[in-house]
């Protein structure tokens, strides 16, 4: 077996599929030919099998029907790595990518983790393209571009992948099974960081007929376009691997069903509220975090970040602090592990009953957590969190105040949801502690030995969070 798969999807290319097969046993390469046809009407896969006879490198499936060309390119690709091949090519059978391009993009692949032919590096590369075409694929482009942010020739089938380097797991983070699969995997190997080299092909008109896509699949790719890119302002990290190391403990249960609110697809029901969340998360509390963490901590302390939630605001003082998450929620660390690769531990655990020796830790933080129990558990939280601290450790709360705008906001929006809509859902965990004022504050913390060293409330955050330093006494 070589260690290269060239794959080609067909359906309806009785036309095509004879001469692209013996093009490609004709090239200068060792490789193995793969064709899947969708059960073709016009008798494609028959003259497949009867090419087999003169090509011993041919292989050919058949499929039970129409299944799109997303499916097909995701089980060649299961196939491929099944086969244990290094490198897998991939192309359209209509000539509009030329097998002659095959060895460029081949020897791309052996210095990258994946080689695309793109229409965008050289000018001419379309030629004989209709007006419509020309418009739809600079539309086309110009999405994936300024939406997602992907740099690269997003929409094409003419790819090199190599195996070898792209974990096989990174296949699951695309959903589409559709033409939208390749614009979302390129977009999911961008946010993964893949290295990806683009090699300038061109195409020209179609062989015979015109665009396999109909009007109906290129709206709904566009609408998909901008579907991913809210996934993405939502659950950024959904997209990302995790990490291989994470642990997590069976005998270990949520009550309060954080799992729920932290679906690693992000899809929890309140979109518009997500996306608002998200952004605050990443636009201003992470701002406020690195700020407060900066002043109180010299770099290289030993932070917890108790209840740590998907972790969108620790990506960059990981880097200057050595960081263990701790979560209840399998979900919410799984999405912590693929947003903060290089934390120093993932830790399935309560905050109830921290899994730490005594004195453990330089500091410890939380954001968005207290709010969430009763005096009594607070009382127990901030017990554990004195005991694994080490003399002098220090705690920062972030805090959601009582007189929050948010709190406001919130409730204005669950009032109308229940008289307008008539709904009953509500967009957050309910908030049963939030905090009144320093006063209070400097009471609960006290009650459990801790010093108030600042207590700030104001614009920084738009008045939502108290943010609360303590000093173990």
């Amino acid at each position: 077996m070589s260690e290269i798969l060239i794959f080609v999807p067909t359906y309806n290319e009785c036309d095509n599929a004879p001469r692209m097969a013996r093009e490609l046993a004709a090239l200068p390469i060792a490789a193995d030919i793969l064709f899947f046809d969708d059960n073709s009407p016009d008798g494609t896969g028959k003259l497949l099998e009867e090419i087999k006879k003169e090509i011993s490198r041919l292989i050919v499936h058949h499929r039970s029907g129409k299944l799109g060309i997303g499916t097909a390119h995701s089980e060649a690709i299961a196939w491929a790595y099944q086969k244990g091949y290094k490198i897998l090519v991939t192309l359209d059978c209509d000539f509009t990518h030329s097998p002659a391009d095959i060895p460029a993009m081949i020897r791309a692949a052996e210095k990258s983790d994946l080689a695309v032919g793109s229409r965008w590096v050289n000018s001419g590369s379309l030629p004989g393209w209709n007006i419509f075409r020309r418009a739809m694929t600079f539309l086309g482009h110009g999405l994936t571009k300024f939406v997602l942010g992907i740099p690269q020739d997003a929409s094409g089938a003419f790819r090199a992948y190599r195996l070898d380097r792209i974990p096989l797991g990174i296949w699951d983070l695309v959903k589409s099974r559709g033409y939208s699969f390749f614009f979302e995997s390129m977009f999911v190997f961008n946010r993964n960081r893949l290295l990806i080299q683009e090699i300038p092909i061109t195409l020209p008109a179609r062989t015979y007929g015109n665009s396999k896509m109909s009007t109906q699949a290129a709206f709904n790719s566009a609408r998909y376009i901008f579907q991913l890119a809210l996934k993405n302002i939502r659950r950024p990290e959904q997209f990302l691997l995790p990490a291989p190391y994470l642990r997590l403990e069976s005998n270990l249960t949520d009550p309060q069903n954080w799992d729920v609110y932290w679906n690693e697809s992000g899809e929890t029901g309140n979109a518009i509220y997500e996306v608002i969340a998200g952004l605050y998360r990443r636009i201003i509390i992470k701002r406020n975090l690195e700020k407060a963490i900066r002043r109180e901590f010299e770099s290289d302390s030993l932070l917890l970040h108790a209840g740590c939630g998907s972790g969108q605001v620790d990506t960059d003082i990981q880097k200057k602090m050595k960081i263990t998450a701790l979560d209840i929620s399998k979900g919410a660390l799984r999405l912590y592990s693929r947003n903060n690769k290089h934390a120093a531990a993932l830790v399935h655990g309560s905050i109830f009953n921290l899994p730490f020796a005594d004195g453990t830790f330089d500091g410890i933080y939380n954001l968005g957590v207290m709010e969430h129990f009763n005096e009594h558990e607070i009382n127990q939280i901030l017990n554990e969190f004195y005991r694994v601290l080490k003399p002098n450790g220090k705690l920062i709360l972030f805090w959601p105040h009582a007189r929050a705008t948010s709190v406001l906001i919130l409730n204005l929006c669950h009032k109308f949801m229940r008289s307008a809509l008539g709904s009953k859902s509500i967009l957050h965990p309910p908030e049963i502690s939030l905090i009144k004022s320093r006063k209070d504050a400097s009471k609960i913390m006290a009650a459990n030995s801790f010093r108030i060293n600042s207590y700030n409330f104001g614009v920084s955050d738009f008045w939502i969070q108290a943010v609360i330093v303590g000093i173990k006494m």
